[in-house]
């Protein structure tokens, strides 16, 4: 029985990979100036992508893009969904390579828009840049994290601008692995609170394996409330530091194997591609999903055809549009 050989043919039949999560303006930017700084904690990774994004061209964020989007057209890949950095320091530089690469690739491949807010949403230039994205962007993008202490603040902008505009949201959560985060839970509540139930997005939540079973399972049920959905970005955390604290034994990766058995929809996506982030991911689609299944020990074969292609469409909007 060739698993591998069948998976990805039932991949095929649903219209190929969808990558729910990326961000194509930073791939590529790996140099050996750089590259020391890949050993960094991710906090350290947010502030030194300033030099790469403070020098870059529009061309050169355009150029990166299109490559790394060319690879995924040659994986079969359906649809992407690709964060865009909007603030101070790249200004409008990566919304006009993403302008320029719709107009180029949309007959070819259905691309999705996030805005990725690295420097918060609450100060004056953060929230300068965030307003300017929003009419270009297809998903509105979130980081409480980057505005710690007022993560609240920060989720009550971005919720509130989507039901505004109509979007839906995508929110990098529970980055961290440790027993300290409860963004996800964070995230579902307001989610109920500004009546976005189905139309938001937790990307990543790892750091909920690290907590008890108890506190998880009342989590998912909080989750299925809310109707949050889940993207995974396996190999993004797969390299977690080991630390002293003491946990259940996890992995660092998404509990995709827990998530839907409670009726959970999961996605998953390939995250930063040849940068300080992550120097070695290539965006190899069969490989990051290979990751997740053994990672989380989950073999179901129509599932993980589902977490690949229709649960992608789903978080990005694009279900009824495709199909």
């Amino acid at each position: 029985m060739n698993t591998k050989k069948i998976l990805i043919e039932k991949i095929k039949q649903k219209g190929g990979w969808v990558n729910a999560h990326a961000h194509l303006d930073r791939a590529y930017t790996l140099t050996s100036k750089n590259f020391k700084y890949s050993y960094l904690p991710l906090k350290k990774k947010w502030y030194l992508v300033d030099e790469i994004k403070r020098l870059a061209t529009e061309n050169d964020i355009y150029m990166r893009m299109e490559k790394a989007l060319e690879y995924f057209l040659l994986q079969g890949t359906q649809a992407l969904c690709t964060f865009i950095d909007v603030d101070d320091i790249i200004e409008d530089k990566a919304l006009n390579a993403a302008k320029k690469l719709k107009n180029n690739y949309g007959n070819d491949i259905h691309i999705c828009f996030a805005n990725q807010v690295l420097k918060g949403v609450l100060d004056k230039n953060s929230k300068y840049w965030f307003d300017k994205s929003i009419e270009f962007v297809d998903i509105i993008g979130g980081l409480p994290a980057k505005d710690y202490g007022k993560e609240d603040q920060h989720l009550d902008i971005l919720l509130r601008t989507a039901k505004k505009y109509g979007k839906i949201v995508h929110v990098h959560v529970d980055q961290f692995n440790t027993s300290e985060e409860k963004e996800t839970e964070k995230l579902a509540k307001k989610t109920i609170e500004h009546g976005m139930e189905g139309k938001v997005v937790a990307i990543h939540s790892i750091s909920l394996a690290a907590h008890s079973r108890a506190y998880r399972y009342e989590i998912y049920q909080l989750m299925k409330k809310a109707n949050l959905m889940v993207i995974s970005c396996p190999i993004a955390w797969i390299d977690h530091t080991r630390s002293e604290r003491l946990t259940p034994s996890h992995n660092s990766i998404t509990p995709v194997d827990e998530m839907l058995p409670e009726g959970i929809l999961v996605a998953f996506g390939t995250d930063n591609i040849c940068d300080i982030y992550k120097p070695f991911s290539d965006g190899n689609m069969w490989i990051e999903l290979r990751v997740m299944l053994e990672a989380c020990h989950y073999y179901d074969i129509d599932n993980l055809v589902k977490i690949a292609t229709v649960n992608g469409l789903k978080v990005l909007g694009l279900q009824e549009k495709i199909n």
